[in-house]
């Protein structure tokens, strides 16, 4: 069965996309990519003319996307910060555990390597990073959270969470994952009850 050329380009964005979170961009070569996604050879430059970085720009952003729908999911059904934080901590354990702690965060690999540089992979990792965040500060102000505080607690919470799944990945434990993911929830419970406080006051003095 032959394969459209949309298939062959998202299988080899896909493939990529795994090489570049396992491996991060120096260490991927454009021959690899084309074996593990068993692309013909000439397909690469035809889908994407500016070779490597546009592949690796458009990776990133595809991963990004698709891990933003799964942490959308994540906290969708949760009732309140502590467990949302909670949720996106097991998503990211999981992820880790059925990879044999080999794949970390989709995009965090790539992104120090070009963190000191500009260009379209740079900010293809940034413009990743601050779509996650927003979700979180969405889900955050939902609860009542100011602007600044829910951005504050998104970036803390997207930090801490980082940093946990490379420890993880480092010891090939996911405890620590959940434990900082409990500790982040019960700081962000902590805010949305104060926020909530004025308003239960309000409510109870109306009545």
């Amino acid at each position: 069965m032959a394969h459209s050329r949309g298939d062959t380009r998202a299988r080899i964005l896909h493939t990529a996309a795994e090489l570049f979170q396992r491996q991060g961009y120096g260490a991927t070569g454009l021959n690899q990519v084309l074996t593990a996604s068993g692309a013909p050879k000439g397909s690469l430059y035809f889908h994407f003319p500016d070779g490597k970085e546009q592949l690796a720009a458009e990776a990133m952003a595809l991963a990004g996307a698709e891990m933003a729908e799964r942490m959308a999911e994540a906290v969708a059904a949760a009732a309140g910060p502590a467990e949302a934080i909670a949720a996106l901590g097991a998503l990211l354990a999981q992820g880790l555990e059925n990879s044999d702690y080999r794949d970390g965060c989709p995009i965090a690999t790539v992104a120090l390597e070009e963190a000191g540089d500009t260009g379209p992979i740079h900010d293809a990792c940034q413009r990743t990073y601050e779509l996650w965040l927003r979700g979180l500060v969405e889900q955050f102000r939902g609860w009542r959270l100011a602007e600044q505080e829910a951005q504050e607690l998104a970036d803390l919470a997207m930090s801490s969470l980082q940093g946990a799944l490379l420890l993880a990945r480092v010891r090939h434990d996911t405890a620590v994952i959940h434990a900082v993911a409990r500790r982040v929830g019960a700081m962000a419970a902590q805010a949305a009850s104060a926020a909530l406080g004025p308003i239960a006051a309000q409510g109870a003095s109306d009545r």
